[in-house]
């Protein structure tokens, strides 16, 4: 009698192993990604993509090309949720609310009407093609916000698929890199100033990495200008999420038993601690050396979580949506662009 108990318990212990043994494979995998990732983006042309984005492409052509190892699924899912969370969190270290509130209204005023108006837009854009409200609503943050980091942070809110995360993901990371090149080339030909510049740059372009990027070709006062410009970006991700959480699950709230259960309320809990990360590098001193270590694990966290979302795509997902939500980032990235007078403008006058 006491023989099959003992087999019992070995087939659950093999069991457990073998599914920590399958994390294991699948943090490597993508932790491995993330790396090649980071070589590559040191190339020439390639650093405009950044790692993030060379991330989820390599992923993406192992998920279409190789197998996941057997059992390493939870592992890559693993990197995708949580990894990829703990890197946006970790992104409130690149944040000073103080010199946000130093420089004044403009930025504030610029950084709102982009949002406002790219989300507005886009999602228009989205109803009158006909897409799916989800995918749209990923492609109108990732334009209007912080790229990537916005979609994967947006996306638990609207219930989106995974598939149409890494599409979004990936039309915007296209997008990106064409317009900082786009930037690069047409700044020597703009009659306005480096700081001018960089406000355009980091007002309108979708990446951090694209910002850099298209902000440096300007000289040093372009670069902080557009990368300060970006960050308040960034910042409103916080209400932008509570806007669209209430917009996507109006219903739920209305629900008297939900309302006393914080757990079902559909709100990445994430983001306040990005928040709170961004309070603690604001009004404490943190030395550079351990901000630099921060900074860094969060973008190959990140990198690792969007090598993740990588790996789940199939070509053929892509073929399956269609054309229309392509057409919807390109034109509302090109609505965006068309903004570009008005907040020049603005700029000027409350500068």
């Amino acid at each position: 009698m006491g023989l099959p108990e003992v087999r019992d318990e070995e087939f659950v212990h093999y069991q457990k192993e073998g599914k920590a043994i399958g994390y294991g494979k699948g943090i490597l995998l993508t932790f491995g990604l993330a790396m090649l990732a980071s070589l590559i983006a040191k190339l020439p042309f390639f650093s405009i993509l950044g790692i993030m984005i060379l991330a989820i492409l390599l992923g993406a052509l192992w998920g279409n090309t190789l197998s996941i190892p057997t059992g390493a699924g939870a592992g890559v899912k693993f990197s995708s949720k949580v990894l990829l969370r703990a890197g946006i969190i970790l992104l409130g270290f690149r944040l000073n609310l103080q010199e946000i509130v130093a420089a004044g209204p403009a930025v504030f005023v610029v950084d709102v009407i982009v949002i406002a108006f790219t989300m507005m837009f886009m999602l228009f854009l989205g109803k009158a093609f006909g897409i799916n409200k989800q995918l749209a609503s990923l492609l109108a943050a990732g334009t209007a916000i912080c790229g990537a980091a916005a979609i994967v942070a947006i996306a638990p809110i609207v219930k989106s698929k995974e598939e149409h995360t890494a599409i979004a993901v990936s039309c915007i990371a296209v997008l990106g890199t064409i317009g900082a090149i786009m930037y690069i080339m047409l700044f020597p030909l703009l009659p306005i100033s480096e700081q001018e510049y960089g406000m355009l740059v980091g007002a309108t372009l979708h990446e951090l990495a694209h910002v850099i990027a298209a902000g440096i070709s300007g000289g040093d006062l372009s670069a902080d200008s557009a990368v300060l410009v970006k960050l308040g970006r960034v910042l409103l991700l916080i209400p932008v999420a509570f806007v669209i959480s209430y917009l996507f699950n109006r219903k739920s709230h209305q629900d008297p038993a939900k309302k006393s259960r914080l757990k079902d309320f559909p709100f990445p809990w994430f983001i306040l601690g990005f928040l709170s990360i961004s309070l603690i590098n604001t009004f404490s001193t943190i030395p550079n050396q351990a901000l630099d270590i921060l900074l860094l694990l969060s973008t190959y966290l990140l990198a690792m979580g969007m090598a993740g979302l990588g790996l789940n795509i199939k070509w053929g997902d892509f073929v399956k949506v269609g054309v229309k939500p392509v057409g919807t980032a390109v034109l509302g990235f090109v609505g965006l662009l068309a903004l570009t007078p008005l907040l020049l403008f603005i700029y000027r006058l409350l500068s």
